[in-house]
């Protein structure tokens, strides 16, 4: 395994002085968006009419240090391009989204979560150091301990508006070749809370090491623990990305070896679930799918052709049904109060199945402008898909409905998807004065959107 890869510092400042100058020419006044081939957001916008940001060569990894645990990687890096690249030197990030194409810049200026968020905390937490292009124009370094810190904490969840991530310095993690998967089913939700909860305080199960912990929920009467652990040699390992689907397997088996590639991108290959309603589960469908096209990024463009043209709500009007309601939501609830949530949901939603992550920050003081409580095991609750509509209800009933609870059981919704919150509470949950502190500093001239106007009104 290699030591360290060669530091690219100098071709790194090509990229930013570059990227300024480009910032610079756009007109005064004109909406400020980057240029990617790839988003993992769910707020569809009109199409600008300006050319956008070329960020295209910020996706380089390099200076890793496997001594330090260390690496440098640029902000438009996707975790794909990151695992490429860092596990030839035994190491991946602290915490790896889920999704292949998920940038690092966007999951720490929204929020990543994975099975090792109950130790690890969010994606944001195990970065030194971060530079950032501001709505000014200016390239600042952000740390926790130098004259930018406020930036450095307000930056997660900020979603853009404050600036844009170019470099960022992360901690790794060392790993092994291997991870066997225990999938442990529980029959109510109460029961599977109190595990979570356990195996968060533990770092166990069953007198075995856990080194990573998700769930599934496929019916309130089936919810089911994945319990990760690092291993050097497996039996056997099983393959999720031709015609079995990963998923369907934590109701069909108990134990399970995979590579820690495979692993990391267990998820991907279905979209979690979604790629069922493309028809890709299909078995004729999935047997001539070309395996290059499992992938998430290719199920979102679908997804993105589909709400641009409005081919299913067409589709539906044609066959007299209702219109659906889009519910694509990542909630943190905590732990005690999962329950409660799922009863809710299973009753007024009706979503299935539902991922669940355990978190808890790794941080004590916390992020401003998502203001989890530092003591407090959370679980994110993901679920994905559309809702009937009754004649005559609007768009946003569901989603309306599902913002209250949380606010209700002290939790938090991430902000990548539609939002309905009015301006009062929207700011009562996001830190108003905080945000306003840095958007004054950073964006003194309001080149860049403001975070109500983006996450909510899809500006």
């Amino acid at each position: 395994m290699a030591d360290r890869v060669t530091p690219m510092i100098g071709e790194h400042s090509d990229d930013v002085a570059e990227l300024v100058a480009q910032y610079a020419q756009l007109p005064a006044g004109a909406p400020v968006r980057l240029a990617k081939p790839t988003s993992n957001l769910f707020r569809f916008r009109a199409p600008s009419e300006t050319p956008g940001l070329d960020v295209g060569r910020f996706t380089k990894v390099f200076d890793v240090d496997a001594e330090a645990g260390t690496a440098q990687v640029q902000g438009m890096a996707t975790y794909e391009q990151i695992v490429d690249a860092l596990l030839p030197t035994g190491h991946i990030p602290k915490v790896v989204p889920q999704l292949k194409t998920i940038t690092l810049g966007g999951a720490v200026a929204g929020l990543g979560i994975e099975s090792t968020s109950y130790r690890n905390g969010l994606p944001h937490e195990s970065v030194r150091e971060m530079e950032v292009l501001t709505g000014d124009g200016s390239v600042v370094v952000a740390r926790r301990d130098n004259e930018h810190a406020e930036l450095f904490r307000g930056f997660p969840n900020s979603y853009g508006t404050l600036g844009y991530a170019l470099r960022l310095e992360i901690e790794l993690e060392s790993v092994k070749p291997f991870v066997k998967l225990r999938h442990v089913p529980f029959a109510t939700a109460e029961e599977c809370a109190e595990a979570i909860a356990r195996v968060c305080a533990d770092g166990e199960f069953d007198g075995e090491p856990v080194d990573f912990v998700d769930g599934t929920v496929f019916t309130p009467s089936e919810h089911y623990l994945t319990l990760g652990s690092y291993v050097d040699s497996a039996p056997f390992t099983s393959d999720y990305t031709g015609t079995r689907i990963y998923y369907r397997s934590l109701q069909q088996r108990r134990t399970d070896y995979l590579s820690i590639r495979d692993y990391l991108w267990r998820w991907d290959t279905d979209w979690f679930w979604c790629s069922r309603a493309i028809g890709v589960q299909h078995p004729l469908v999935r047997r001539f799918w070309p395996a290059q096209y499992k992938r998430s990024d290719v199920y979102r463009r679908i997804v993105a052709w589909d709400r641009k043209h409005s081919v299913t709500d067409r589709l539906a009007v044609l066959q007299g049904k209702g219109l659906n309601e889009p519910v694509i939501q990542d909630v943190e609830i905590p732990v005690e109060r999962l329950p409660e949530f799922l009863e809710f949901f299973h009753r007024d939603i009706g979503i299935s199945p539902i991922w669940l992550c355990p978190v808890r920050l790794s941080d004590t003081r916390g992020w401003p402008l998502y203001p989890m409580d530092a003591e407090t095991l959370y679980v994110n609750v993901g679920f994905w898909a559309t809702v009937p509509l009754r004649p005559g209800e609007a768009p946003g009933r569901h989603n309306r409905a599902i913002e209250r609870k949380v606010t209700e059981l002290d939790g938090h919704k991430s902000l990548y998807s539609n939002s309905y919150f009015e301006e009062d509470e929207f700011w009562r949950l996001y830190n108003r004065p905080a945000y306003q502190r840095l958007k004054d500093t950073y964006d003194p001239k309001g080149r860049l959107p403001g975070l109500y106007e983006k996450c909510v009104r899809e500006r």
